[in-house]
C-alpha cells in the first residue's frame, strides 16, 4: 500500500485514540501497517503469522481481535465471512467490495464492476448517507465446473459400462 494510504489511515487512528483518551500503543500501529500491507483478504492468523514472522512484532490473538474490532469501527478495515471463515480486507482506498463466491470450492474473488456501483449510487436511501457496500455474488467457479462436467462423464461412461 502507498504511504499516503498509511498515513491516512494512521492519522484516523490517532485521531480516534486523542478524541477518546486511548493510549496509543504501538501494537496498534504495528498491526495497523501490517494489515495495510497485506494483499487482498486474509484471516486472523495469516496477520498473526506476518506480525510475528516478517516484521517480528507478535501480538497475543487477544490484542488482534481487539485491533480489527476497532479498525472495522473505524471503517479503516472491512469483515468478511466467507465459506472458508473470517476474512478480513484493508478498506480505506475503496469502500465499495463486489465479490464472486464459488459455493464448491470456496474461491473468492474480487470483482470490479462500475456498472454496479453506478447501480448502487442511483439507489435513492432517503434520510440515509450510503458510504460503502460489499456485494457478493454465489455460484460455481469454471474450475469447478470443468470438474463437476469430466466427473458427470466419467460416471456417464461408468454406467453404461455397467449395463
Amino acid at each position: 500500500m502507498d504511504n499516503s494510504t498509511k498515513k491516512a489511515v494512521r492519522d484516523i487512528l490517532t485521531n480516534y485514540l486523542e478524541r477518546n483518551n486511548h493510549r496509543k500503543t504501538p501494537e496498534r500501529y504495528a498491526i495497523l501497517d501490517a494489515v495495510y500491507d497485506m494483499e487482498g483478504h486474509f484471516t486472523l492468523d495469516e496477520l498473526g503469522r506476518r506480525l510475528a514472522e516478517e516484521v517480528k512484532f507478535p501480538v497475543s490473538r487477544a490484542t488482534l481481535y481487539n485491533a480489527m474490532r476497532l479498525f472495522v469501527e473505524l471503517r479503516i478495515l472491512i469483515r468478511h465471512r466467507f465459506q472458508g471463515g473470517t476474512f478480513y480486507e484493508a478498506c480505506y482506498a475503496d469502500s465499495n467490495h463486489n465479490h464472486l463466491v464459488c459455493t464448491q470450492c470456496g474461491k473468492v474473488t474480487e470483482l470490479h464492476s462500475p456498472d454496479v456501483t453506478k447501480a448502487i449510487d442511483l439507489i435513492n436511501t432517503p434520510n440515509f448517507r450510503k458510504d460503502g457496500f460489499a456485494l457478493y455474488i454465489y455460484g460455481i467457479c469454471k474450475e469447478c465446473q470443468q470438474q463437476h462436467s469430466e466427473n458427470k462423464t466419467i460416471n456417464y461412461n461408468k454406467d453404461n459400462e455397467q449395463r
